[in-house]
């Protein structure tokens, strides 16, 4: 069995359709449907841009690992449940361990529709765009219900897969806020204040297409950025702290060696300080490029 032509259109429509590498959250180059080069087939690298037919026959290719792995379970025999136990897997990896399958395989469609839509985590937090996801899937696997169609990609960064729930743009919002880029209201309104806050934060980041819609490369490139902004501040933090610390040694320790062990100590600190901001500096090397230029 392998996934339906309806059911790689739904993949396609919840991971969007991306014609222009970008870094995901964790720092991988991205194109088309999620694809990484470690997938195997095209090998994503800056400035890389493909076609709409290139990236989904891309996922056609990514796929196959994904349906023999649903297969190996051996509880999905119809169409639409193969096909939403894919978009699953794709999503997750998943499907080998998910207590839901056991559940579906024994019949108990109630019990495994409630334990999938417990897989809505990504870091430790619940994400509005999983909850949609695993909601349309709960749809396909349980109701044969593929869903609304989306629209078709135009442009690197398409509508597809874009927050469309006020819970969702209300996230949006808060990581707009968060880097000073929207002054409304947390409304969960895609309003003008909100496209104009997006299309800011894409005219900055030159793997994005300035379009106002936060499509999946745009997501991305904000999580990173949110994250760059944190390892900073703790950075910032662990510095001010270990000086702190060489400042309360000193006043120990007695007059003769209270230099030499300030010295030593807040030395240490300022040693451990630098490699941090070292490492911080190269993870997110993208976003402290587009922070400097806007100084």
């Amino acid at each position: 069995m392998q996934t339906s032509e309806r059911g790689k259109a739904f993949v396609a429509a919840h991971e969007g359709i991306v014609l222009r590498a970008y870094r995901d959250v964790a720092g991988v180059w991205t194109i088309g449907v999620g694809h990484t080069a470690r997938a195997g087939g095209i090998r994503p690298k800056a400035g890389m841009t493909i076609t709409r037919e290139q990236a989904l026959a891309q996922l056609e290719q990514d796929l196959r690992r994904f349906e023999r792995r649903v297969k190996a379970t051996d509880a999905f025999k119809a169409e639409h449940a193969f096909d939403g136990a894919v978009s699953f897997d794709f999503n997750t990896g998943r499907i080998h361990n998910a207590s839901w399958v056991a559940h579906y395989r024994k019949g108990q469609p109630e019990r495994a529709e409630t334990s999938l839509m417990q897989w809505i985590k990504a870091g430790g937090r619940a994400w509005p765009g999983l909850k949609r996801r695993r909601a349309a899937e709960a749809d396909l696997i349980f109701r044969g219900r593929y869903g609304g169609k989306r629209g078709d990609a135009a442009d690197a960064d398409s509508g597809h897969a874009a927050p469309n729930t006020a819970e969702e743009i209300s996230t949006l919002q808060r990581q707009l806020h968060t880097l000073k880029l929207y002054r409304g209201a947390i409304d969960g309104i895609a309003g003008p204040l909100t496209i104009a806050a997006i299309r800011t934060f894409q005219a900055a980041h030159p793997q994005l297409s300035v379009d106002g819609i936060a499509g999946p490369a745009t997501r991305a490139a904000l999580a990173r950025a949110l994250k760059a902004r944190q390892a900073s501040l703790q950075a910032t933090s662990g510095a001010v702290c270990a000086g702190g610390a060489a400042v309360v040694a000193s006043t120990d320790a007695d007059v003769t060696s209270a230099f030499d062990l300030w010295f030593l100590v807040s030395g240490g600190a300022l040693v451990v300080a630098l490699l941090v901001a070292i490492l911080i500096a190269w993870r997110y090397r993208d976003e402290w490029r587009v922070l400097i230029s806007r100084l």
